[in-house]
């Protein structure tokens, strides 16, 4: 699947990725399309076979903090939304641990990864046990070899307790730690924790996700031990580079032999409505994860440009366009006005060189004007144009021949109202907002 990874209706933020035996769970916040708030008040579960990474399959509502029409409450203690959830396992049973706003979080337990989710208690702790007022602000959960259990959590400043294993719920008596990620004003911003726990361990070295207090980014601490200190190696990614930025939650995830950064990204042009997506990542022998970009691909190693494509599966967005939704079945890069730029990384147009042209083939939605949109490859500024496709004042596809490439690119998109700017004002107002794509395809 292209990212996002999950069908194009759905958004699952915050995803913690997970793999029990031949499948890969996601589990993450549940957001809604064009809403002005973070999260609902259910969490739903998605997995795929490790086999097949492009075959994910819905299991349904796993836990709620309100009744909906064909699910009790799952709690009783709360009925505010659900945050950032994660789910271990543990002697053949799953756990799942939940952030409620503003409530006393709380573990679960289902005999399945997928769930449904049965409530089993809040935290037990005694008050100075317990950092976060504790909320346990995005849990995160590591269960080590040993067998002991460490939860991972706070909200600008980093916390951590170990959990009995008998019970998964109870915090062990002066287990708390503060300040696991050093977050004192000496630290740059960058680095500095604000929320997102996400522990993981890779070979003797614990990892620590986290999402710093500027930028949009995932950074990533280490430590020898689960107690930490941990200390700043770096960020693994950054969702607002070229895109509207906003916060960023996810995890690692080895599946086979590779390794995957589960991220998400924003629509609809605010900081919600976010979808989960998914890179290829390395983890190098000194235990150091070069940054990665945000790309189109998800699990694919290319794009195909001879198949329909979907506009929203867009990896840039410049000047101001985003992506939205018109209904459950048409989502489009609306606010598209000049000099606005969307692109794709990467397709493979492969190695045929039989032709010096071929056809691209654009589904619009017009606004009542007409613009060009010049066709880029490898850099949208710097890099070749191939074509320009002219587009009409109504709804329709628009065709245009362009230049036969071969191999591997990125693929832009540049609009172009044909005014120039200092005639701005004296253009009708519907000229600048030019048109919406929807899908487009190569024919060769």
């Amino acid at each position: 699947m292209p990212n996002p990874i999950l069908p194009l209706w759905e958004c699952i933020p915050d995803g913690e990725p997970r793999q029990f035996g031949d499948r890969v769970y996601l589990y993450g916040s549940h957001d809604r399309f064009g809403s002005n708030l973070f999260c609902d008040y259910k969490l739903k579960v998605w997995s795929a076979p490790i086999s097949n990474l492009n075959q994910w399959t819905c299991h349904g509502h796993s836990f709620h903090t309100a009744p909906d029409t064909d699910h009790p409450s799952s709690v009783t203690h709360t009925s505010n939304e659900l945050y950032a959830p994660d789910v271990v396992e543990k002697d053949g049973k799953y756990y799942l641990y939940t952030y409620i706003v503003g409530s006393k979080g709380c573990v679960s337990v289902s005999d399945r990864p997928e769930g449904p989710f049965t409530f089993l208690s809040t935290y037990d702790y005694a008050p100075e046990d317990a950092g976060d007022d504790g909320i346990y602000n995005d849990p995160g959960v590591l269960v080590d070899d040993d067998g002991k259990v460490y939860v991972y959590y706070g909200f600008t400043e980093s916390h951590m307790n170990e959990l009995d294993g008998s019970n998964m719920y109870g915090v062990l008596p002066g287990s708390l730690i503060n300040h696991v990620i050093d977050d004192s004003d000496e630290v740059p911003e960058e680095e500095r924790f604000f929320e997102a726990s996400s522990p993981r361990k890779i070979g003797d070295t614990y990892y620590l996700i986290y999402s710093p207090r500027k930028g949009s980014r995932l950074a990533y601490a280490t430590s020898g031990a689960p107690t930490g200190p941990f200390t700043y190696r770096g960020y693994i990614i950054d969702n607002g580079v070229d895109y509207p930025a906003g916060n960023d939650h996810g995890s690692l995830c080895k599946i086979g032999e590779q390794w995957y950064i589960f991220y998400h990204r924003m629509t609809n042009d605010s900081l919600f409505s976010r979808r989960a997506c998914v890179e290829k990542v390395e983890i190098l022998a000194d235990g150091t994860i070069p940054p990665v970009e945000m790309t189109s691909l998800g699990f694919e190693d290319a794009l195909n440009p001879y198949e329909t494509v979907k506009a929203e599966i867009a990896c840039v967005l410049r000047g101001g366009c985003f992506i939205t939704e018109k209904d459950v079945f048409t989502r489009v890069i609306t606010r598209v006005t000049n000099d606005c730029i969307f692109g794709y990384k990467y397709f493979d147009f492969g190695e045929d060189t039989s032709t010096k042209t071929m056809e691209l083939a654009m589904k619009v939605y017009g606004t009542g004007c007409r613009s060009k949109l010049h066709v880029m490859v490898d850099d949208p500024e710097n890099g070749k144009e191939i074509g320009i496709i002219e587009i009409g004042m109504s709804d329709g596809v628009y065709r245009a021949r362009v230049e036969k490439i071969t191999g591997r690119h990125a693929l832009y998109f540049v609009a172009d109202a044909g005014i120039p700017e200092d005639h701005w004002l004296r253009a009708p107002l519907i000229t600048r907002y030019l048109f919406e794509p929807e899908e487009f395809v190569f024919l060769k």
